[in-house]
């Protein structure tokens, strides 16, 4: 398995501080590209963790062809970014984990409502979830303005 990139300092900076979301993009079986809005997780490891409810388009692209790109963007502007290349490391369907992990992205996300939290965490315990780890191949960053 290659080695995850080293991030740079300032890049993770970036990519980790709180309110940032990711535009991700996979292939649909025709080739034409497809885009969402996800939450993220930079795991101590270097990998990108996201989850999903399972049966959506950007899932089962994911399963099919682990290539993907992702654009994470200051908010408001979008003049500073980092975009990363990456592939699928890992596929988690275990429901204990996937939960556990949605939890995680939720709490990150709705830090400042626990509320927030609470009334996401009842809709996403009635779904299938599904992890996904991703191992970034290459990145490129416009942090300089």
């Amino acid at each position: 398995m290659p080695e995850v990139p080293a991030l740079p300092d300032r890049v993770r900076a970036f990519i980790t501080a709180p309110g940032r979301f990711a535009t991700l993009a996979t292939l649909d079986p025709g080739g034409a590209p497809r885009q969402a809005i996800v939450w993220y997780r930079v795991d101590p490891d270097g990998l990108l963790m996201i989850n999903s409810a399972d049966g959506r388009r950007w899932p089962a692209n994911m399963r099919r062809d682990p290539r993907v790109a992702l654009a994470i963007a200051t908010a408001g502007d979008g003049y500073r970014w980092v975009g990363l290349d990456a592939e699928v490391a890992e596929i988690v369907d275990d429901q204990a984990i996937a939960q556990a992990d949605i939890a995680d992205l939720a709490r990150r996300y709705y830090a400042d409502d626990p509320a927030e939290v609470d009334a996401s965490l009842a809709g996403f315990q009635a779904q299938r979830r599904v992890t996904f780890r991703l191992r970034i191949t290459s990145l490129h960053d416009h942090l300089d303005g």
